[in-house]
């Protein structure tokens, strides 16, 4: 078996591929921005069934979220709305999809963090005479998000990798670069495996910054 690889003519396009990792970088930003706030909101909407109306909407949207693939749902973003007379660009459209995806995960993380917080907690603040409002950001959220942050890194871990998809709505992000030089150079194999190692690498640092997080978080806890 002959492998004959040639890395020259994908590394001759550095440019391309800087250029589509800074936009991977920002489409991911963007879009955990948007996720983090959809979570947080949903997952606190979610925590009360008697307010049946936000119940039944925060719940609805997490389901159908969950129960569609990602990719259909950038699909009728980019070419779903323009048949009703609405056109967005493409960049929006991956920063609101991937940012309702994730939103629908994290509000899950969220709220899972909240209710295992004990209840004594809520019980004692409520008895401080803080109301059910000034507990959850104060006392109960607090604590929750400190539970949050290994769940939370893996859903940026996640949305990094699943961002790839968004070449696909014509965004020029770093897999659509790789697209471009394989239909340029016709040498697939280097360009996929050197954009598999960028996505590592962005993985890799995340990995790294999220681990610091989590041990500064620990310290202030013992202390």
């Amino acid at each position: 078996m002959n492998l004959d690889l040639n890395f020259a003519p994908v590394f001759a396009n550095g440019d391309a591929l800087l250029r589509g990792t800074l936009v991977t970088i920002e489409i991911t930003l963007c879009a955990l921005l948007v996720g983090c706030s959809l979570g947080l909101l949903i997952g606190i909407a979610r925590l009360n069934p008697r307010r049946r109306v936000i119940y039944a909407v925060s719940s609805a949207y997490v389901a159908l979220i969950r129960g569609t693939p990602l990719l259909v749902q950038l699909f009728i973003w980019y070419y779903g709305l323009p048949r009703f007379g609405v056109m967005l660009p493409s960049f929006f459209c991956g920063v609101i999809g991937l940012g309702l995806y994730s939103g629908a995960y994290i509000s899950e993380i969220v709220r899972g963090a909240i209710i295992s917080i004990e209840r004594g907690q809520n019980e004692a603040a409520r008895s401080l005479g803080m109301s059910s409002r000034q507990a959850m950001y104060t006392i109960i959220l607090p604590q929750a998000i400190a539970r949050m942050i290994p769940s939370l890194g893996n859903e940026f871990i996640a949305l990094i990798k699943n961002s790839a998809l968004v070449s696909l709505i014509t965004i020029q992000d770093v897999m659509q670069a790789g697209t471009t030089i394989i239909s340029n150079s016709y040498r697939d194999v280097e360009t996929y495996l050197v954009v598999a190692g960028i996505y590592f690498i962005l993985t890799g640092i995340s990995v790294l910054i999220l681990r610091y997080v989590e041990q500064r978080h620990h310290r202030r806890g013992v202390q």
